[in-house]
């Protein structure tokens, strides 16, 4: 999608880059079908904050989408495609030949009338999901199940992909998004291409009230709060109490939080580290 700039009329005008949403289709409102409400539970309750810096956002209904893709070998129109409230990409809905009607997330590429099928032999196009074993090396796929029959889980937002690097026995090469390398059984099913919506990134809301409307509110550094606020507040000049970087409720921040070593024989290659070297195992 294109990024639409405004003439810097006023100071929040100047620096403010938003979608162009023009690609998408005209109504606004989803299939009443395949939405639910969700409670929204940040902000505070009786009187407590429950959730720290939420609270206050616009209404939205949760889509329904539709990550197994489980409707096999019966092609599907792609009807339209919609903005989502609740994630970064964008959704198609899909409409089956027996006259079911699914969203599915939105790849770069797909344009409403295009037929997409969901099996073990399909063409291998933009959005057709099929399993990993059938999918030629280089390829870019998103929404690929970790385990069969699961439901995608991995490379689910607005431009991401994980590319297919080949596979032996029972099990496929996938080089995700931060560089990582790792084992998946080739049964598993993904989907061809990278998620679209790809310039979400560069967005600048432009002005505070727009981060209010999605429900975030301000965040306050725990140093200039007061000790019994925070473990880093009460100093009197900038520096961190006790040292180490913690959270509100005293643990240490910043350290390694994988501590799944069943799951370590799946993982070929870390991703890269921040300072640019190769993270160890």
């Amino acid at each position: 999608m294109a990024l639409k700039k405004y003439k810097p009329k006023t100071p929040s005008l100047r620096h403010t880059v938003l979608l162009d949403n023009r690609e998408l289709s005209k109504k606004k409102k989803p299939k009443k079908k395949l939405v639910r409400t969700v409670k929204y539970k940040a902000g505070r309750s009786k009187g407590k904050i429950s959730v720290r810096h939420k609270g206050g956002r616009a209404k939205r209904l949760y889509r329904k989408i539709d990550f197994k893709r489980d409707k096999r070998d019966i092609s599907a129109v792609v009807e339209s495609i919609e903005y989502d409230p609740n994630r970064s990409a964008n959704i198609a809905l899909l409409k089956y030949k027996d006259g079911e009607q699914r969203y599915i997330l939105a790849p770069s590429g797909l344009k409403i009338g295009m037929n997409v099928f969901s099996g073990e032999k399909v063409p291998q196009k933009v959005g057709n999901a099929m399993m990993l074993k059938n999918i030629l090396s280089g390829t870019k796929v998103h929404n690929v199940e970790i385990y069969k029959n699961s439901g995608g889980q991995i490379c689910r937002s607005a431009g991401c992909s994980a590319m297919v690097m080949g596979g032996d026995k029972e099990y496929v090469q996938l080089k995700m998004p931060s560089g990582e390398i790792r084992l998946v059984r080739e049964e598993c099913f993904a989907t061809i291409g990278e998620i679209g919506n790809i310039d979400h990134s560069n967005v600048k809301l432009g002005k505070a009230g727009r981060k209010r409307h999605k429900g975030i509110r301000p965040t306050v550094r725990g140093q200039v709060m007061g000790a019994h606020e925070h473990p880093h507040g009460g100093g009197e000049a900038k520096h961190r109490v006790g040292g180490q970087k913690k959270d509100i409720y005293g643990n240490r921040a910043g350290v390694r939080t994988r501590k799944n070593k069943r799951t370590d024989k799946y993982i070929i290659r870390r991703r890269k580290s921040k300072r640019g070297k190769k993270s160890k195992k």
